[in-house]
């Protein structure tokens, strides 16, 4: 069945048609959450979010655009909130996260590893990755949309509703950024 199809079903809360969506769809939604995430268990978490609010919402999709356009827009927003929601426990965890409960100070976890990523490449993506974590939120999400998901901008765009144009300058910004975060490593490293 194409996308129309199901969609017709899901509103009918059809399970079968919801089960053929989620298995379809879920690597999109993982590896987007994923990119935007980077942790593992929270993509996984924030991927059955996704499909949660699917189910939930779907007699609001108009089909005005299309179902993986509609599907992208709900797994950056609610990578999004959660990276927002991340941020401001952040803000007052801070000193506890370094000393902990007890006062004893704990691990710094591994940096994030794709799991995408070839294994000769893990040590370069390791350092894109951290710096991608730098970048304004419309900036990473962008990037990973386009970069890692291999979105077209006009894709971009409609996800996040934007032109194309504002969409060539997010990544133009974001490229600049990773450059001005990558530099020193990149110059280290050709010495």
């Amino acid at each position: 069945m194409d996308d129309h199809e199901l969609v017709s079903l899901l509103k009918q809360k059809n399970q079968q048609a919801f089960k053929e969506i989620v298995e379809k769809w879920q690597d999109m939604v993982f590896n987007t959450s994923l990119g935007i995430v980077q942790n593992f268990e929270d993509a996984e978490d924030l991927s059955q979010e996704v499909f949660i609010q699917v189910f939930e919402s779907i007699s609001s999709f108009k089909e005005e655009a299309k179902f993986s356009t509609w599907l992208y827009r709900i797994t950056v927003s609610k990578c999004l909130d959660y990276l927002r929601s991340k941020k401001s426990k952040k803000r007052f965890a801070f000193l506890k996260s370094l000393y902990g409960d007890d006062n004893k100070t704990i691990a710094v976890p591994p940096d994030f590893q794709h799991p995408g990523v070839k294994m000769e490449n893990k040590e370069n993506a390791a350092r894109l990755f951290k710096a991608l974590e730098q970048l304004p939120d419309t900036q990473k999400v962008a990037f990973v949309l386009n970069k890692i998901e291999g979105l077209k901008y006009d894709e971009v765009g409609e996800v996040l509703g934007l032109s194309g144009s504002a969409v060539d300058g997010l990544l133009q910004r974001a490229k600049k950024n990773l450059q001005n975060q990558l530099k020193n490593y990149y110059t280290l490293y050709k010495e």
